[in-house]
């Protein structure tokens, strides 16, 4: 790492991986390098808007059909492109509270159908996948009446202050709120699942230690924050399996 790369590191990403950073793999690369990376949290379609607005970092991490933008428009560097993670869209309630079953579809549209209320993001990749549904399902006048929407950002937090009985998001999010329990993913059938990549800026300020965060996404340590952060990893298999 040269003297240019060193103590500074600038990230864009994505909401679905900030419990695996945040609890165990930023404190990684902090303790490796002494770095403290500064990073923008947001959805993949609010990055995008600021990546096409000029904003710039030193890595993204966005949803794969974005990112596909990114490299054939040479925003990243094509070469340093590495699958991530995959998340998957559940339902969380207030800490304590009772699970109900939403194992099978019906299931799961009869607790939708009876909630109090649901919040769910209007911004975020998951909100727009649940408005669809909820529309296949044929619950869509019920639901929304009854509905909490943010633009954006973590629909846990309306759960956990009682504005909400119900959150929709991808379970890697859920878990960012405290006081929140995670009932469990929707059904397979019906489930949409969203992978992420990541890679370099093009025009990376900081490209060796972006380099080194980027290794460290594929280490071993990596793909267990994943899976403890309520995704699965997209990495190779740990080497000690």
């Amino acid at each position: 790492m040269t003297n240019k790369d060193a103590g500074s590191l600038s990230i864009m990403s994505a909401l679905a991986v900030e419990v695996a950073f945040k609890r165990w793999i930023v404190p990684r690369f902090e303790q490796q390098t002494g770095i403290r990376p500064g990073i923008v949290w947001e959805p993949t379609t609010v990055l995008m808007r600021r990546v096409e607005n000029g904003e710039r970092a030193d890595i993204i991490l966005a949803i794969d059909h974005a990112m596909d933008r990114l490299v054939q428009d040479d925003i990243v560097r094509r070469e340093t492109r590495i699958p991530v993670a995959r998340a998957m869209v559940g339902l969380a309630v207030r800490k304590g509270a009772p699970r109900p079953d939403i194992s099978t579809v019906d299931a799961l549209k009869s607790v939708l159908r009876g909630a109090r209320s649901v919040a769910f993001s209007l911004g975020g990749a998951s909100g727009i996948y649940f408005q669809q549904l909820i529309q296949d399902l044929g619950i869509a006048d019920e639901v929304k009446a009854r509905a909490v929407t943010i633009p954006a950002g973590f629909t846990a937090a309306k759960v956990a202050s009682g504005d909400a009985e119900y959150a929709v998001q991808q379970i890697s999010e859920l878990m960012s709120i405290d006081g929140v329990d995670v009932i469990g993913p929707f059904p397979e059938e019906i489930q949409a699942f969203t992978d992420f990549s990541a890679a370099l800026f093009a025009d990376a300020r900081h490209p060796a230690a972006a380099q080194a965060f980027l290794d460290l996404l594929e280490s071993d340590e990596a793909i267990a924050a994943y899976g403890n952060g309520g995704l699965a990893s997209l990495v190779r298999a740990p080497s000690a399996a």
